[in-house]
């Protein structure tokens, strides 16, 4: 999967970076490379899914 990471210069020193595909999913970090392993946890807890928080019915998984 290919998402697009907006990137900003945060006004205190550092960057933060959203992902408008995912509605709320943002980080922020010192440097960029710092940043791009937040977005990528940041993305991972985004889409990760608690069995427990599904109604019943059959989970399945989709790659795109």
């Amino acid at each position: 999967m290919r998402l697009k990471v907006v990137v900003h210069e945060s006004e205190d020193g550092g960057y933060w970076a959203e992902v408008p595909a995912l509605p709320g999913c943002a980080t922020q970090g010192e440097t960029v490379p710092e940043l791009m392993s937040r977005v990528e946890e940041a993305i991972e807890g985004w889409l990760s899914v608690d069995d427990a928080d599904l109604p019943d019915g059959q989970v399945l998984e989709i790659a795109v």
